[in-house]
Formats: C-alpha cells, sequence, structure tokens
C-alpha cells in the first residue's frame, strides 16, 4: 500500500495515460462493480484520512442548498452569512467553498476538519469509490486526477487493474 504522497503524486502523472486507458477499458468490458467496491473498501479501511488530508489541500468542495443549510447552522450563522462568508462562485463548478493558498480548504487546520460532525455531503462521500452515484466506471473520468493526490484512489485503481486482467 503506497501512502507516501510525493510518490503518489509522482506516480499518478506518470500514470496518467495509462488510467486513461484503464478507463476505456472498464467502460469495454464487463466486471462486478461489487468486487471493485468491496476493494475499495478494504483500502479505504487501511487509510486513515485524517492523516493525510490532501483532498482539502487539492480539491475544491462544491456546496448544495442542504450543506449550506447544514454548516449555517453548525457554525450558528445565517445561511446568507456563510455564503457571503465561506463561499465563492467558480465560474466551471458553481458555488464552492473558499480556499486558501497555504492550507486549501477554509476549514482545513493543520490536517482537521474544523466542521467535520456537519461537512459536505461530498466531503462524506469523498473519494467516491464505495459511496458514489452510478457505477465505478462511470465515475472513472474523477479517478484519473484524483490517484495522483489521493492514497485511496491511486492504490484502489492498482488494485482493479490487477483484479480485471489489465495490461497497459
Amino acid at each position: 500500500m503506497l501512502t507516501d504522497l510525493v510518490q503518489i503524486r509522482l506516480l499518478g502523472e506518470k500514470k496518467r495515460d495509462e488510467n486513461l486507458k484503464f478507463r476505456r477499458f472498464m467502460k469495454a468490458h464487463d466486471h462486478s462493480d461489487r468486487i471493485l467496491r468491496r476493494i475499495a473498501q478494504s483500502i479505504e479501511d487501511q487509510v486513515d484520512c485524517t492523516q493525510c488530508a490532501n483532498c482539502c489541500r487539492v480539491s475544491t468542495v462544491t456546496i448544495a442548498d442542504r450543506d449550506v443549510e447544514r454548516l449555517a447552522r453548525y457554525l450558528r450563522v445565517s445561511p446568507a452569512r456563510f455564503v457571503t462568508d465561506y463561499t465563492t462562485e467558480s465560474e466551471d463548478e458553481g458555488r464552492i467553498l473558499r480556499r486558501t493558498k497555504e492550507a486549501g480548504c477554509i476549514f482545513l487546520d493543520g490536517n482537521d476538519c474544523t466542521v467535520y460532525d456537519a461537512r459536505p455531503d461530498t466531503c462524506q462521500r469523498f473519494p467516491h469509490m464505495v459511496r458514489g452515484a452510478g457505477s465505478i466506471a462511470s465515475r472513472m473520468w474523477q479517478f484519473v486526477d484524483r490517484a495522483c493526490y489521493c492514497p485511496i484512489v491511486y492504490n484502489s485503481l492498482e488494485a482493479f487493474k490487477e483484479e480485471l486482467g489489465f495490461r497497459y
């Protein structure tokens, strides 16, 4: 199991073309989503996300209206105040949590999420290997980039390739 973030970034980038080809392979071949989810769950169980928190440093978080309500209640501010103080509009993604250059997500303190108990739905389901809408193959477009910063995604993709007999 590879957990070194520098190595994951380097190997994830190095394997980008391979992972894109694997994405096409998965879409063209039958496979058991249940087995792949079981593999991903096993890997997820071995990784302590609070020791990493790289997703919070690297990725953006889209915010749904129900996230605004929950976070505003948690922070004891009005939803309008939450939107003004803690979100910004992205041309590509819509409403997202604000980010800082130093930490990433505005709610990240070291490796700790200061709003963990009320965190957005997308954060709760991240990295979307085990919990996500649709089949794993239908979400593969997300995993190619995530394999460059998330130990769970990187190791899951490598295990999937082995399970499915993929050769690059």
